[in-house]
């Protein structure tokens, strides 16, 4: 069985983050470990506190894993400060890891920034130059290309600026557009299109933690970038088209549609 890491928050109520990326990992056949960056307290409503994992706890959780239960890929998720993402950049080399997943959890689907000015230039320094591909939103895309995002000739510009400048295959995810759920691959320079239908469902939480899970578990299997991202295209459609109603607020999607 091969085996995929999880390098990101906790979300208690189950949607996003790490329990979000195991379960996603489980259904999807690999075998998945953690590494857990911060505590949250929060649920479908909102987020009422955060606890950063100190940078040495974070060494110690990596230095486990990898020396124990190789990983066949690495997905990253939350990161806060920029002593963390410098500490796991320092670790992932060291290890020479590979397929290497980073979702760019930098903007909230309100538009509001979740990390400091700061972390942010160690993202794109550190992380995102050992990353095969990084995964970010249009808001993300925005603040990456330093650019504002409206369409489709957007999102074109905006990606090859951001895989210009990290040399990392990008996916642009256009869920947060007004019209589509449209997302666009640039991968050595080439631009691919996912074209899927706007499913009308208000239970999205832990949509792009779920996407980029996906890629990591598919990249694990041997698969290329672009089967990776058309399975998870297909699993996130199939998860939010099942119509899980949890919570007073945005649900989570159902990670286990397949099992009945």
């Amino acid at each position: 069985m091969k085996k995929v890491l999880t390098i990101a928050g906790s979300d208690c109520s189950g949607g996003a983050g790490i329990q979000a990326d195991l379960k996603t990992m489980a259904t999807n056949g690999v075998y998945g470990m953690s590494v857990i960056t911060a505590l949250t307290a929060q649920n479908t409503t909102g987020v009422s506190g955060v606890m950063e994992v100190s940078g040495d706890f974070v060494k110690k959780q990596i230095d486990m894993v990898f020396t124990d239960i190789y990983p066949d890929a690495i997905k990253i998720g939350m990161v806060s400060s920029a002593d963390l993402i410098d500490v796991i950049a320092e670790r992932l080399n060291f290890y020479g890891a590979k397929n290497i997943v980073v979702d760019p959890v930098i903007v909230a689907t309100s538009g509001s920034k979740l990390i400091n000015d700061d972390a942010i230039d160690i993202l794109k320094s550190r992380l995102f130059k050992i990353a095969d591909v990084i995964t970010p939103n249009i808001y993300e895309g925005s603040i990456l290309a330093n650019m504002e995002i409206k369409n489709k000739e957007d999102m074109e510009k905006a990606i090859i600026k951001i895989n210009n400048e990290f040399e990392c295959s990008v996916l642009l995810k256009g869920g947060h557009s007004v019209n589509d759920a449209n997302d666009l691959l640039c991968e050595n320079g080439k631009l691919t299109w996912f074209e899927a239908e706007r499913i009308e469902n208000f239970n999205t939480h832990g949509t792009g933690c779920t996407l980029s899970s996906v890629i990591a578990s598919n990249l694990a299997k041997g698969n290329e970038l672009y089967s990776s991202i058309k399975m998870a295209k297909s699993y996130i459609s199939s998860a939010l088209e099942y119509g899980l109603d949890l919570g007073k607020g945005s649900g989570p999607l159902n990670h286990s549609f397949m099992i009945k």
